[in-house]
Order: C-alpha cells, then sequence, then structure tokens
C-alpha cells in the first residue's frame, strides 16, 4: 500500500486552490466543474480540497476546519530552499503565521502558517541526511 492522496474538507474549494496557487506556487491538476472537489499538483502524493457540501452528501461527519479554531492535529508541509521568502508570500497571499522560520535543534529551517481554512501548514528546508 501507498499514500495516494491528502485530502482537505473545506467550505470553498475554488477560494482554497487559487489561494494555495498564490501562496505556495502549487499548480492546479485538476478542478472539477462543480467546484466541489480539486487537486493540486504535489509530486506523486496528491493534495486535494473537497468540499465540506461534499462530506455530507457522503454521510461523513467531519470537524469543519475554520481559521479562528485551533488547528487539527495534522499538517501539511511544504519543501523549500528558501524558508523565508516562501513564508513571507505567504503571509502576503493571506495566511496567518503561527511561527516565523527558525532553525531547529536538528538543523533544519522551519516556518509554520495557517490557510485560509485554519490548515496548518509547514514551510522547511530539505533535511540533510
Amino acid at each position: 500500500m501507498k499514500l495516494g492522496y491528502t485530502i482537505i474538507y473545506v467550505s470553498d474549494v475554488l477560494a482554497t486552490v487559487e489561494f494555495y496557487q498564490r501562496a505556495f506556487s502549487i499548480k492546479l491538476k485538476f478542478l472539477h466543474e462543480s467546484n466541489l472537489y480539486g487537486e493540486m499538483e504535489t509530486g506523486e502524493t496528491t493534495l486535494a480540497f473537497v468540499s465540506e457540501a461534499l462530506a455530507q452528501m457522503n454521510d461523513l461527519q467531519i470537524r469543519p476546519n475554520r481559521v479562528h479554531d485551533v488547528p487539527s492535529g495534522f499538517e501539511i508541509a511544504f519543501v523549500t530552499n528558501d524558508v523565508d521568502r516562501a513564508f513571507e508570500i505567504a503571509i502576503k497571499e493571506g495566511a496567518k503565521p503561527i511561527s516565523s522560520p527558525a532553525k531547529k535543534p536538528w538543523g533544519q529551517i522551519v516556518a509554520y502558517v495557517s490557510d485560509v481554512n485554519g490548515v496548518l501548514v509547514e514551510i522547511c528546508e530539505p533535511m540533510n541526511t
């Protein structure tokens, strides 16, 4: 088995994919004409956004992500060689700063923001292994 998708339920799929395009330079892979489902170009594992309305249609009970709530117990992590610049762009495009870029004890530079839905997003440099 392998991880194929990370799927996040959001109130507005179109606004979310547009935000990710601007804030993180992630390209749109697919957007259903209903605007209830969208996928981003993120490599082998697809990052998808699904409307909360679709969750209800599928009889799924979820706790919605909201920008003013404490983030859920997960995060999306994007890897870049310029964490400072990526953090600045994300904030400029509407992300909420959580933690400015800082060098961690293991040597990696890491920053945190929340997206327009309140989802926690890590921006980090590659790990030297």
